[in-house]
């Protein structure tokens, strides 16, 4: 097992990016160019930059990836806000979403703040 599938907002990014690839699967075929393919990419963005974060030899580098993750998420939520406008997805959809992102959110604010406190200590 890789030190990274340990991490329960890893876990929790996966899942995310499960749910958004899910919510863009009926989007029409002109926005397959556009927010689909926006958002996926952004999605999967988050456990990947956990992931690769989670490989660097300092805590100082891996909390700077969190921070990417977290930048990762917040666009998802971003294009959400204009895929729910656009008539994309509907309420419930946008809920669920916004949901699950502010929990990996706290998640991921947490590992950084974990991973900070440990780089000042060496």
């Amino acid at each position: 097992m890789f030190r990274f599938e340990k991490f329960e907002v890893w876990q929790g990014a996966i899942s995310f990016a499960d749910n958004i690839y899910a919510a863009t699967r009926d989007y029409p075929r002109n926005e397959q160019f556009g927010l689909t393919s926006q958002m996926r990419r952004a999605a999967v963005s988050v456990s990947s930059n956990i992931a690769e974060g989670s490989s660097r030899s300092s805590d100082k580098e891996f909390a700077r990836f969190v921070e990417v993750a977290y930048g990762s998420l917040m666009e998802v939520v971003s294009q959400c806000f204009v895929s729910s406008r656009q008539s994309l997805i509907d309420q419930p959809q946008f809920k669920g979403i916004y949901s699950e992102a502010e929990q990996i959110a706290g998640k991921l604010s947490a590992l950084r703040n974990t991973l900070t406190k440990s780089s000042k200590r060496d």
